[in-house]
């Protein structure tokens, strides 16, 4: 029988991300055994006993794989997370294969680990039983034009039924897919994220339905695809108006009959995934002119789930401020509260066109930067802040803040904001697009479309 208290092994070299992990963990009520590395881990598991092990990927001496390969030859129950910052999919295939529970990337959010933690423990109750939690409502709003949201998920969580959400970038559709999976009957099942846009065909191809050993030069050993890994969960293949016909047809094939052909085999392996997709395009529309497959966007459309932008709902943005604050504060060790009266006027009046990532990205700096309880956006002479302009004091003028008299179009503002943001990045295009609220590719294409890719530099 579990402890009251939890005990959590934590193992990472660097002390830092132990101790912030620790302090979100303890207010939960659960124990942290800090290392910083596992030989000091090991030391104390053959003393000890853990209930949830949570270890870094890449650390010098034994690696976080080779840590998992030697808790499972000792204890094949005890949940085991792993953290990666080292970008491939292959990491999270293999610590899958060797019996992980979970994954989650690096830098990690010390909240949401929290959570998977309670998840892993078994220390909530099932999910099936309990609208969204506040944390996940903190982080997707309770107005109105969201509510539909929160009502398709409750009505669908125990149907194994392809979803297509729509919506901008930034606005939270990733977490809106998350949450479908969580709050399903087969949510402790794999739940993998695939991000379309980042990814060419070649490798796309090799990811979703692994390959057989000698398919291609390097091809050493057998790999199985991620489609293979969740098979009895979740894929949510983000960006997905970003692949070839080529791909679409392949992709309509596994969908149809939920079968794949790693690439150089010829045996069909039998899967069971339920895909969830989305895309900041309009899909329709791309059928509409042939660039989307219409088999496969009926086949992907079961349910639509249609994600607000934040400018048709600012009665959020007040409990996504208190939610971030509190969060970032907490992470910083900060002693920011709220904002000042002035500063959440002109948030309030600001379009948002990042959504809610981009209003995540100004809190973080903003609680970041903060020296007391109430923040104050005092921007006007901060150019480094790429939301001096936007949110600077609005004028005596009869023109809205940020539109000049003479009225330019929202493509020519689009274009202007854009520009000022890769400025205040010093071109730095991934942080640009991050606090865009965009993918890579999206702005690439963008850029490209001013002018501004002169070179042969591709957004993979």
């Amino acid at each position: 029988m579990m402890s009251k208290q939890p005990t959590i092994v934590f193992v990472d070299d660097d002390q830092r991300a132990s101790d912030l992990f620790s302090r979100f963990a303890q207010t939960e009520g659960l124990a942290v055994q800090g290392f910083q590395s596992v030989t000091q881990a090991q030391s104390w598991l053959e003393q000890n006993a853990a209930d949830l092990i949570i270890s870094d990927l890449k650390m010098p001496g034994m690696s976080g794989l080779e840590f998992l390969e030697w808790v499972r030859s000792r204890d094949k129950d005890v949940p085991f997370v792993l953290i990666t910052g080292y970008s491939t999919l292959d990491h999270a295939i293999d610590a899958l294969r060797l019996g992980a529970d979970d994954f989650i990337k690096k830098p990690f959010d010390p909240e949401e680990l929290v959570q998977l933690a309670h998840r892993l423990l078994r220390q909530e109750p099932d999910p099936r039983t309990l609208p969204l939690s506040q944390a996940e409502r903190a982080m997707l709003g309770n107005s109105p034009a969201i509510s539909g949201v929160y009502r398709v998920i409750d009505k669908i969580h125990d149907v194994r039924i392809n979803v297509m959400i729509e919506g901008e970038s930034g606005s939270g559709k990733e977490l809106a897919a998350r949450a479908l999976h969580e709050h399903s009957d087969f949510a402790n099942k794999p739940y993998i994220v695939i991000d379309c846009g980042a990814l060419t065909d070649t490798l796309l191809e090799n990811e979703l339905f692994g390959h057989e050993k000698g398919a291609y030069t390097g091809a050493s050993t057998t790999k199985q695809g991620l489609l293979e890994i969740a098979s009895g969960g979740t894929v949510f293949l983000d960006e997905i108006g970003n692949i070839s016909d080529a791909m679409q047809v392949k992709l309509l094939r596994v969908i149809q009959e939920q079968q794949i052909t790693r690439v150089g085999g010829i045996t069909p392996i039998n899967i069971d995934v339920r895909f969830i997709v989305a895309s900041n395009r309009d899909l329709a529309k791309m059928v509409s002119e042939g660039s989307f497959r219409h088999d496969l966007y009926h086949r992907l459309h079961v349910v639509r789930l249609r994600i607000p932008p934040l400018r048709e709902r600012k009665e959020d943005i007040p409990a996504l401020i208190d939610h971030f604050i509190r969060h970032f504060a907490s992470r910083y060790n900060r002693p920011a509260q709220r904002f000042d009266a002035e500063s959440m006027e002109r948030i309030m009046a600001y379009d948002w066109p990042g959504n809610v990532r981009e209003l995540k990205n100004m809190i973080e700096r903003a609680v970041a930067l903060s020296n007391a309880a109430e923040i104050s956006l005092d921007l006007d002479g901060d150019t480094a802040s790429p939301w001096a302009s936007s949110l600077a004091k609005p004028n005596n003028g009869n023109a809205a803040p940020g539109i000049d008299a003479d009225q330019p179009t929202l493509e020519v503002l689009e274009r202007r904001y854009i520009e000022k943001i890769l400025q205040a990045n010093d071109g730095n295009r991934e942080k640009t697009a991050l606090t865009l609220g965009i993918n890579k590719s999206t702005l690439w294409r963008k850029l490209q479309s001013y002018g501004q890719n002169d070179t042969n530099e591709s957004p993979s």
